[in-house]
């Protein structure tokens, strides 16, 4: 049976690899998610004065901008030449969802290293195993 379980045991290391690498994706377009999901509307700059404003933003970060006398909490897209708009309650809704994923990707990684920490990597040795008897002092 211990033939059976080595390599499930190294098939589901490999799984936690993959999963790990699929969930790494460009924080641009979570970020665009979560301002969604808050509330904000997406805007196509047409007037001069917004496609300024749109191009001096940093990228991948909410900023606050006064337009025409009113507050707007503005994440650019200038790949795409949108904007992410929203008002204040959108943005207290877009940070609590940044929390709220923050701690979502840590329980994840946390479970993800308990279940590397739990495997028997006896077995294999590790270092100073088996393979390594010969440089043994």
């Amino acid at each position: 049976m211990k033939h059976l379980a080595d390599p499930l045991k190294r098939l589901a290391a490999a799984a936690v690899i993959v999963l790990v690498a699929g969930c790494a994706t460009s924080d641009a377009l979570n970020n665009d998610n979560l301002a969604v999901a808050a509330g904000f509307k997406v805007i196509t700059p047409k007037k001069p004065d917004q496609q300024a404003i749109l191009a001096k933003l940093p990228k991948d970060k909410v900023t606050p901008v006064n337009y025409q006398g009113s507050t707007y909490y503005v994440l650019p897209d200038s790949m795409n030449n949108l904007a992410y708009v929203g008002g204040p309650a959108q943005y207290q809704d877009y940070q609590k969802l940044r929390v709220a994923k923050q701690l979502s990707n840590n329980n994840l990684e946390a479970a993800q290293m308990n279940e590397m920490n739990s495997m028997d990597w006896g077995g294999w040795g590790g270092w100073g195993g088996p393979a390594f008897v010969g440089f043994r002092r």
